[in-house]
């Protein structure tokens, strides 16, 4: 992003005019700071004038001038207000710095006021209205957007009475500053922390790039000898092979205590607001908890299917689960003494050793076979072997950062298809974890042109050193795959409008895509495509790659569980009917008890930093992966069935699922590609468990 500021008073805003980069993409390279408040507020005035004129149309309300016709005048750049924010809360997320935290809380209350102005404006709702109840006969997708549109607003507040829509602006203002809050204080608390190592016998244990990544960190930071954070890269890697046990404690207890110490960056009070002010929407709209007010839209429907799924997986996996827990403290028992009692930061590390014991496999031995470059190569190569697409990096498609990639993407037949950004590695400013998004959407416009998608996928994971090129864990070209799924169900998108395509679909059908693709990690026919020893040139030994399918289930139910555990931890604070004026390090021990098998410590707490409920779109909704992954199991059952490489049922796959995006139910369209209702055996037989909760032999 520029920060140029000798430019002539001449200059236009980039977001005020076409682009003129490849694919119409983002000039990151010619954007300022300042271009960002000026294209919001341009961009809600130009908001604010298409309604008027949409509220002042003399003619009838119809579906053609009032449903679609702010959507079909996208031409180019008309929605400017969505083009500005697709850019600023991307960056926010992936490159952010101070000036764009403070100018994020400056606008995040005007942009709220916007949303809740447009979605409670009376008269652009009777219009809506009245097309809802009679209009011509419309296409299934058309269908569709205005069954969309009609209770978007009734779920905004369209049918409050003037006192019910003046709380619910005030609460919703306050909600949408506290969740960007939340986020902001969680990554100052992450990246503050650093364990500055200068004695080298406290790095015994660690592999050789551990020590170099910390080496590059400390030489980052301006500091001797070795540096820790609690980036994935960094923070997972010590904790699974060091040693220092009081040193494993400390970076335990400075990941799972973040924000809960007495600074600014406490989100303990934020929490609670939080989930009270989600209480009460909810039952200003009508609903008894905002869990019911979410399961409305979603497959699941109802509090009641969730709990269903999450007490069956308790059910089935828990036995099996305290079966692993048994016998790893017998392991480390019987390596460290009878009377060892292992705690929470010791999990990782005894795990490791065990599953090394058992499978003479771990994370190090598989790191030279994964450089990035080539699991880039492999990734790709399987999209192309599945769906004949293909990739082309594009060197002058402008990028955020240094460390992102752009790629071209071409259909089978050699039309473009989408622009793909990867954004591989941790930094300051960047929050952690992994996602998807978009910088543009997919939709038709008025004059019939295919506008295709720009995705974006961004990750955290292990950088290249000064002596070695990126080499990842096997977990981290999962991660990979399972963000790529979500993109290749924003690049297929090929729906007529914006809101129904891609990944706009029920939140809990979302994650199939991406844990779909997952499971080909452990698939032998493709790690044989790309994983090959960055040195010699070898392939992954035929031993490995056993030894990866033979330890596939490894602490599979105790991880499982720990999914579970979130999820009812999730549904606990928002099935509440009643304000929440408890303790929330209390109240969240006691909402997953029931899937815990492991001691937990008074201290900690996850939901000062569970960014999925709190401000990442999954309140009452985080039981969605387990839900996916059911459907995700079931789904890749038909092509172990047709073949894992299957062109036909990789073509329906995309037909049916990938491509259709929100336009009919997921439900109806998961059926057409399965020919049928999916079924948890699937993810049971991939898991090792039968239905009793024990291991199958």
């Amino acid at each position: 992003m520029s920060d140029n500021t000798t430019e002539s008073n001449t200059r236009k805003n980039p977001f005020f005019e076409p682009y003129g980069t490849p694919h119409d993409t983002v000039p990151f390279d010619r954007i300022r700071f300042e271009d960002f408040e000026e294209a919001f507020i341009e961009g809600i005035r130009r908001d604010d004038e298409q309604i008027e004129k949409t509220i002042n149309n003399p003619e009838k309300p119809t579906f053609d001038n009032t449903i679609i016709n702010a959507d079909d005048d996208r031409e180019g750049y008309y929605d400017l207000l969505s083009r500005v924010s697709n850019v600023f809360f991307n960056l926010l997320s992936a490159d952010t710095n101070d000036r764009l935290d403070a100018l994020a809380q400056k606008l995040q209350p005007m942009l709220t006021k916007h949303a809740n102005d447009v979605r409670l404006n009376k008269r652009l709702f009777e219009r809506i209205q009245a097309v809802h109840r009679r209009h011509r006969r419309l296409t299934p997708e058309e269908k569709k957007l205005l069954d969309d549109t009609y209770e978007s607003f009734v779920r905004s507040g369209a049918l409050l009475d003037d006192e019910g829509k003046e709380r619910l602006r005030k609460l919703t203002e306050e909600a949408s500053v506290l969740s960007l809050q939340f986020s902001q204080n969680l990554l100052k608390e992450e990246k503050a922390f650093k364990l500055h190592i200068t004695d080298s016998r406290q790095l015994d244990g660690l592999p050789e790039s551990a020590v170099e990544g910390a080496a590059l960190a400390a030489k980052e930071n301006g500091m001797e000898g070795w540096v820790f954070t609690l980036d994935y890269p960094s923070y997972s890697p010590f904790m699974t092979y060091s040693t220092q046990r009081e040193l494993r404690r400390e970076m335990y207890m400075a990941k799972n205590t973040e924000c809960t110490h007495d600074n600014p960056e406490n989100n303990i009070e934020l929490c609670k607001r939080l989930v009270n002010i989600r209480r009460e929407i909810a039952q200003l709209l009508g609903h008894k908890t905002y869990a019911d007010y979410v399961l409305q839209r979603r497959m699941a429907g109802k509090s009641r299917k969730v709990y269903k799924l999450l007490d069956d997986l308790i059910k089935a996996y828990k036995p099996t689960a305290k079966e692993e827990i048994k016998d790893l403290t017998f392991f480390a028992k019987k390596r460290d003494g009878i009377h060892f009692t292992p705690q929470p930061w010791d999990m990782s590390y005894y795990s490791h050793k065990l599953k090394l014991y058992k499978y003479h496999v771990d994370a190090e031995m598989l790191r030279p076979y994964f450089e990035l470059s080539n699991v880039i190569k492999g990734v790709f190569g399987l999209a192309t072997r599945l769906y004949g697409i293909t990739f082309k990096e594009n060197p002058g498609i402008p990028t955020y950062h240094p460390d992102v990639k752009a790629f071209e993407v071409f259909d089978e037949d050699g039309t473009y298809l989408a622009v793909l950004y990867a954004d591989f590695f941790p930094r300051d400013g960047k929050q952690g974890g992994a996602w998807m998004t978009q910088f543009q959407g997919q939709w038709i416009s008025r004059k019939g042109e295919n506008v295709r998608p720009h995705v974006s996928i961004v990750m955290n994971l292990t950088k290249p050193t000064e002596d070695k090129p990126a080499l990842l864990t096997l977990g981290e070209v999962e991660t990979f795959l399972h963000e790529f799924g979500h993109a290749l169900h924003g690049m297929f998108a090929n729906t007529r409008f914006e809101s129904l395509s891609g990944t706009n679909v029920l939140w809990d059908f979302v994650e199939l895509p991406s844990q779909f693709m997952e499971n080909y990690a452990v698939e032998k026919d493709f790690l044989s495509t790309f994983a090959f020893h960055y040195k010699t040139g070898e392939p992954l030994p035929e031993k490995l790659i056993k030894a990866i399918a033979r330890s596939r289930n490894f602490m599979a139910a105790y991880a499982c569980l720990r999914q579970v555990g979130f999820g009812l931890l999730d549904m606990a604070y928002y099935t509440l009917q009643k304000p929440f004026e408890g303790d929330i390090p209390e109240f969240e021990k006691k909402a997953w008890a029931k899937a815990m098998v492991t001691p937990q410590l008074p201290d900690t707490c996850m939901t000062v930093q569970f960014s999925h409920i709190m401000s990442g779109g999954y309140a009452a909704g985080y039981y969605s992966y387990k839900w996916a992954e059911v459907l995700d199991a079931d789904a890749f059952s038909v092509f172990k069935k047709e073949g894992i490489f299957n062109r036909e049922t990789a073509r329906r796959f995309r037909e049916e699922v990938l491509s259709k995006g929100g336009t009919e139910h997921p439900m109806a369209l998961y059926k057409r590609f399965r020919n049928g209702e999916p079924t948890i055996i699937a993810l049971l037989r991939r898991n090792g468990i039968r239905q009793n909760g024990r291991k199958r032999q």
